[in-house]
């Protein structure tokens, strides 16, 4: 087995996904060292048209979870999309890794080659796997992370 594929994607999300929830955690102490609830930077945006903190992080993991399973051949948990607290945002982070690391590195034997198929602006696109997780999958995912550290650090968590 090339343990490629599982070490690009597996190991990835649960370093990535293990800093967005300690940068969460930072958030939540900023707050209260400010004397401010911290659900107000919940729904804190870059920008009018951009998502929420809490809907990046929800992509975040949805990203995850989806690669992990699609370059597994295996159905895609659902997860609604009903955090609206950060033990809650926390809480989700959780269950993906769990998730994500509950795949057996032997599933992924093959992945590099495996068809994917996203539906995309309500079109069907097809990526071979290594193409999907190394210019669909990863991008989003960082972007997702990135974008949620951003709104924090212009709200003054450091």
């Amino acid at each position: 087995m090339n343990p490629l594929m599982h070490d690009a994607s597996v190991k990835v999300f649960d370093r990535s996904l293990s800093a967005l929830a300690a940068i969460l955690d930072k958030a939540v102490a900023h707050a209260e060292a400010k004397g401010f609830d911290p659900a107000i930077l919940l729904n804190d945006r870059l920008a009018p048209d951009m998502f929420t903190l809490t809907r990046q992080v929800q992509i975040a993991c949805d990203t995850a979870k989806g690669a992990a399973a699609r370059l597994a051949g295996i159905e895609v948990p659902r997860h609604e999309d009903i955090e609206a607290t950060f033990p809650e945002l926390k809480a989700r982070i959780a269950r993906t890794l769990a998730f994500v690391d509950g795949i057996p590195a032997a599933a992924f034997s093959g992945s590099e080659d495996r068809s994917v198929v996203l539906q995309i602006r309500k079109q069907d696109v097809t990526f071979a796997g290594r193409t999907y997780l190394f210019e669909h999958a990863l991008p989003n995912l960082f972007f997702h992370i990135t974008t949620a550290y951003a709104i924090l650090r212009h709200n003054g968590v450091a």
